[in-house]
């Protein structure tokens, strides 16, 4: 190892670190994103992010009964967005994550929120093109290639795959199974009345026809991998529908068809009803499901992540005894600053380099700035300190050596996992 190449001090350790961490483009392996080709399933502006799920819920929590969730709901985006920025943002200090986030984009875009008026930050916005703003946002975000969530039982989005939609290719597909796997009793009859032999109680030929179905889908949409949000109760095995249905038809195709299947597991759906998709809870899932499940079908590869901090050691423990198993991301209720930074500390002590630190699970494409600007700092600062901990023992590293270990974290290790 050449002296020059060699890194001896903290000082350099740091600056070397955050700039390699800040310039190494990310894959964001998984999205409920969509391009420009998708019309107005794509989701961009300061009225979308400000309607995000996360602060519905932080806001009507704020309104303690001056709105109701009935009456929110029954307000324009427009009349929407007013009401949190004014009740989150200036009635009180916007100092949560899901506040923060879109003032990270608005800063990063070179907007000046210091006079606090959301019709001005609205005026950047008003003649965008939407094609433009997404190489912008992707250039600042440092984001190379986005993985959607494809529905295909969505009617509106199969109308846009069935007429050919033309659509970027950094934007990716990923094939959701929730309808299948989750609502069977809402789906078996739309694929029914699609002329495929399903039953209401998945017997029969049921099994084949929904991975008929999927490799329809597949075909259509080039899929890098299948991807199902599961609850917090989902067993494997278990004399269940959903587990059958993963049992018979979901394992297999992934198994045939070499097709990665990934697995976000703990939600509990509509814990508070009125407010739609602000009203999912968590629970803590069962890590010895997915350890069988790895065990019963070694050549099948899971992607996957869990909704409880509860969970998050168990599935190291689970990952290090199988090689299929890949943990990924901070997903929703853990994707905080401090549960980021204890789930990433505890993976790099547990896995090494060997697992995928974040996803960002954006729904509107500006977030995809902030999502990945908050985790690289965190990012940077648990490696400074692990290869601290290296040099402290007589190790030398070199910036080539965390330039290739960094390109692992942000891409490599998903696309050797997944290809």
């Amino acid at each position: 190892m050449s002296e020059l190449c060699r890194i001896t001090d903290r000082e350099t350790l740091e600056r070397q670190v955050r700039r390699i961490v800040a310039d190494t483009p990310v894959v964001d392996l998984h999205t409920h994103l969509y391009d420009a080709g998708f019309g107005d399933l794509m989701l961009w502006g300061p009225d979308e992010m400000l309607t995000y799920h996360y602060l519905i819920s932080e806001l009507l929590r704020a309104e303690r009964g001056r709105t109701s969730p009935a009456q929110f709901y029954a307000m324009s985006r427009r009349e929407q967005a007013d009401l949190i920025w004014q009740r989150l943002f200036l009635d009180a200090s916007p100092i949560s994550e899901a506040c923060r986030g879109p003032l990270t984009v608005f800063h990063a875009l070179g907007l000046d929120v210091s006079n606090r008026s959301l019709d001005e930050l609205r005026g950047y916005f008003a003649d965008r093109d939407p094609e433009e703003y997404t190489d912008h946002v992707l250039q600042t975000a440092g984001v190379t290639d986005v993985v959607m969530t494809n529905d295909p039982l969505d009617p509106h989005e199969v109308q846009m795959w069935e007429d050919g939609v033309v659509h970027d290719i950094r934007f990716h597909a990923g094939l959701r199974l929730d309808a299948i796997i989750c609502q069977w009793a809402q789906s078996q009859p739309k694929l029914a009345a699609q002329g495929y032999d399903v039953t209401p109680d998945f017997s029969g030929r049921s099994a084949e026809e929904v991975m008929r179905f999927l490799r329809y889908w597949r075909e259509k949409m080039d899929p890098l991998y299948m991807a199902v949000s599961l609850p917090d109760d989902f067993r494997y095995p278990a004399d269940s529908l959903q587990t059958r249905i993963v049992e018979q038809a979901i394992l297999p195709l992934a198994d045939q068809d070499e097709l990665p299947l990934a697995l976000m597991i703990g939600v509990i759906r509509a814990v508070n009803p009125p407010l739609l998709l602000a009203g999912d809870g968590m629970g803590i899932s069962d890590v010895r499901s997915v350890e069988r499940m790895c065990e019963a079908w070694p050549s099948v590869r899971f992607l996957v992540t869990m909704l409880a901090q509860e969970n998050q050691h168990g599935l190291c423990v689970a990952a290090r005894k199988f090689p299929n198993l890949m943990p990924f991301g901070c997903w929703w209720f853990v994707n905080n600053p401090s549960l980021i930074e204890r789930i990433t500390r505890m993976r790099t002590e547990m896995l090494g380099l060997g697992f995928i630190p974040q996803h960002s699970d954006a729904r509107i494409l500006d977030q995809l700035i902030y999502k990945w600007s908050h985790f690289r700092e965190i990012l940077a600062e648990v490696l400074v300190d692990k290869y601290a901990d290296l040099m402290r023992t007589g190790w030398q590293i070199t910036a080539e050596e965390i330039q290739r270990d960094v390109s692992g974290l942000c891409s490599g290790n998903f696309w050797q996992f997944v290809s």
